[in-house]
């Protein structure tokens, strides 16, 4: 929940973890199961979305922002999304105002709260940084967003969900899609509408991410959440809750954590016999969890509060054209939140507070959303989709209202 050279042999590697992890990964199935919702059209861009390009001519001194997240860490495919996403938008806006020039610098936290301080001390200690996109995990931004707040850098998260990074009364916090108070309960809603399960196990990983997602889950779904149990970051054998799982005979399962150790473990599921419907959040909608699941992917499901990127024509050709694949999960949420930044150089904003201040008092519509952030740096609306996988591809089902 992160340069075109390094991302194959970046996914190869992750896909190999994932892979060692799981014992043997299979090939998946054709397609998925039957929400019992039609597939809900994927939005369009709206026509006065924001370019990066602008009108082509800004005029600036040398600029840098940064991407803060995870680029060679566990779950790395989450943040080269982002990182693809966001360097989509400097380019374009580079190409397009040769007189100003912003540099987009790459800071690798692995993705993990230990390392995450360090990194984001390295940036605000770079005074020419003046705006940053990350960080893309709850748990990094947890521990370093006191940094940032500290420095008077804005910092927009593409993807970073648990609800209580709003409430540390940083100035310079801002959550470009809805938090887990709003995924949690749409996942219940999901779940217990379109898959129609009266009983539901719900597993989380021991992140920031997990437990906070998780509990919002079980509260939503009150005496339904049959059966609770945890797992261990970096966990591959997954036995004791499997059979524990078996036992309960629950009609779905919720994934509450990241894809790798969720490929491995619904990959066991599966081994074992059980039936239930698989569901992962945001943070297990990736096609390294397709990998790694093998024939348990064709029963998965995910729910994501992002948009399906199928009909942003012009930007998903443009993120083709770059990377050679396809846009992942929160690439067109980072290229959003890039763009905003971009506008506000643009705007002749110089430096951390100009920025800061622009962020912070921005209304405009983006390829993905309307973005205007509250006080808590919160936006006024939200949304959340799901996801399914069909012929070993993840594809859009339904958004959940």
């Amino acid at each position: 929940m992160q340069r075109a050279r390094l991302t194959k042999v970046i996914v190869l590697a992750a896909a190999g973890v994932i892979s060692l992890g799981a014992c043997s990964a299979r090939t998946g199935g054709d397609s998925g199961g039957d929400s019992g919702a039609p597939q809900a059209a994927a939005p369009s861009a709206a026509a006065n979305a924001a370019d990066p390009a602008g009108d082509g001519k800004a005029q600036c001194a040398p600029t840098s922002i940064a991407y803060a997240g995870t680029i060679n860490g566990a779950n790395a495919a989450l943040g080269q999304n982002i990182l693809k996403g966001a360097k989509l938008a400097v380019d374009q806006h580079n190409k397009a105002n040769p007189g100003c020039q912003v540099k987009l610098a790459e800071f690798d936290t692995e993705g993990t709260p230990d390392k995450a301080p360090g990194i984001v001390t390295q940036i605000v200690n770079t005074p020419g940084i003046i705006g940053v996109i990350g960080l893309p995990f709850s748990g990094e931004s947890k521990a370093a967003g006191n940094i940032f707040n500290s420095a008077g850098l804005v910092a927009v998260t593409p993807s970073a969900t648990n609800p209580s990074l709003a409430q540390n009364g940083w100035k310079t916090f801002f959550r470009a899609l809805g938090n887990d108070n709003a995924q949690g309960p749409a996942a219940a809603k999901f779940i217990t509408g379109e898959l129609k399960a009266n009983k539901v196990c719900v597993i989380e990983d021991d992140s920031e991410y997990g437990t906070g997602l998780a509990a919002s889950t079980i509260k939503a779904l009150g005496d339904k959440a049959s059966c609770q149990d945890k797992v261990k970051t970096k966990q591959t054998d997954f036995s004791a809750v499997v059979n524990k799982i078996k036992g309960e005979k629950p009609d779905a399962i919720f994934y509450s954590g990241y894809y790798q150790e969720a490929a491995p473990f619904a990959q066991q599921l599966n081994d074992a016999g059980v039936k239930a419907k698989f569901v992962g959040p945001d943070g297990v909608k990736d096609d390294l969890f397709v990998k790694g699941a093998g024939d348990a992917a064709a029963n998965a499901y995910f729910t994501c509060p992002c948009v399906p990127a199928d009909q942003f024509t012009k930007f998903t050709d443009a993120y083709k054209a770059a990377t050679g694949v396809d846009p992942g999960t929160y690439s067109p949420e980072a290229y959003d939140v890039a763009t905003i930044l971009l506008k506000g150089i643009d705007a002749g904003k110089k430096d951390r507070a100009g920025l800061l201040d622009f962020v912070k008092t921005y209304d405009g519509q983006g390829i993905t959303k309307h973005f205007k952030w509250d006080d808590h740096g919160e936006l006024s609306a939200t949304t959340v989709w799901t996801y399914k996988v069909e012929n070993g591809k993840i594809v859009r089902n339904t958004e959940i209202k």
